[in-house]
């Protein structure tokens, strides 16, 4: 049995150790917002936070986060700044790769309160978009941090 806190919640699976974090979240805890993508690390489609680092969680071996906190997409609030700046710039066109690129942008958010453009960039490099919503990506994330407003003025 292993337990793990997910969300800030304290759960519990059969699983073994060497069993990828993405599969004991989807397969055994049932929270299928974090997407499986390459498998291999590279497209960012599974991020989720571990202890609030991004980390490709299809690589992660669910023994490793013993002890520590993962967030998933499930567990960002949708009045979050991320979110609610996802749908004011409608940065989703397939929406395949958006839970791991809101991780990402959440994290970067947390370290970084008004990150420039270089910022944003290295920090989102590695979470790649079939769709190329990049440009959307990185103003939502201004948005989000306040440096701009939503389209249409709007706040979100």
């Amino acid at each position: 049995m292993i337990e793990l806190k997910v969300n800030g919640k304290r759960m519990q699976t059969v699983a073994s150790v060497d069993t990828p974090l993405l599969w004991v979240l989807r397969d055994h805890l049932k929270m299928t917002g974090t997407k499986y993508g390459c498998g291999e690390g590279l497209c960012g489609a599974c991020t989720v936070l571990i202890d609030g680092k991004p980390e490709r969680s299809c690589i992660t071996p669910v023994g490793d986060v013993r002890g520590k906190s993962v967030t998933t997409i499930e567990g960002i609030p949708e009045q979050h700044p991320v979110k609610q700046a996802w749908l004011a710039q409608e940065v989703s066109q397939c929406g395949y790769c958006q839970p791991g690129q809101i991780m990402s942008a959440v994290a970067l958010l947390n370290t970084s309160k008004k990150p420039s453009d270089a910022d944003i960039d290295r920090a989102m490099s590695g979470n790649l978009c079939r769709c190329g919503t990049y440009g959307r990506i990185r103003t939502a994330i201004h948005v989000a941090s306040g440096r701009k407003t939503a389209r249409g003025g709007k706040k979100p």
